[in-house]
């Protein structure tokens, strides 16, 4: 069963913030739900710890992953999720301010689905995810499980 709810793995609560406003904007009525670092989306994805009481079967619709988070770093979350039967194909984006080489090399390598700095500029910031919006959750057609 999925709800079409976005995980977005951020520490950084500005981030969070403007992330939530350019989904509004954006006009995605999906459910945004945040974690604060590696270990928590690990915790929340694979239904555990404090969100044991998670149905793990109802998977979010898409993984917004930060690279540099605290606790576990995005890089070691996304490969716990294509490691595991049961996430392998969920779809990851990671949405980062980082354009250095070896991130995007690294993060591909491990199977992320697509690559996105993060603009600087608030416009270019909401134009961005309207189109992730836009093709993850409405032009992508998912694998079924």
């Amino acid at each position: 069963m999925t709800h079409q709810e976005i995980l977005l793995v951020e520490d950084n609560p500005d981030d969070v913030e403007l992330t939530r406003i350019a989904f509004e904007e954006a006009k995605v009525a999906n459910r945004l739900m945040v974690v604060r670092d590696g270990a928590e989306a690990l915790d929340y994805i694979f239904a555990r710890g404090a969100y044991a009481d998670r149905d793990p079967d109802d998977l979010p619709s898409i993984v917004l992953l930060d690279l540099n988070l605290p606790k576990i770093d995005g890089r070691e979350v996304l490969q716990a999720i294509r490691e595991d039967e049961r996430t392998r194909s969920l779809p990851v984006v990671v949405l980062t301010t980082s354009a250095e080489p070896f991130d995007v090399e690294a993060s591909y390598a491990l199977g992320v689905n697509s690559y996105i700095q993060k603009p600087v500029d608030f416009e270019r910031f909401v134009w961005a995810v309207k189109q992730v919006g836009l093709y993850w959750l409405v032009l992508n057609h998912p694998r079924e499980a």
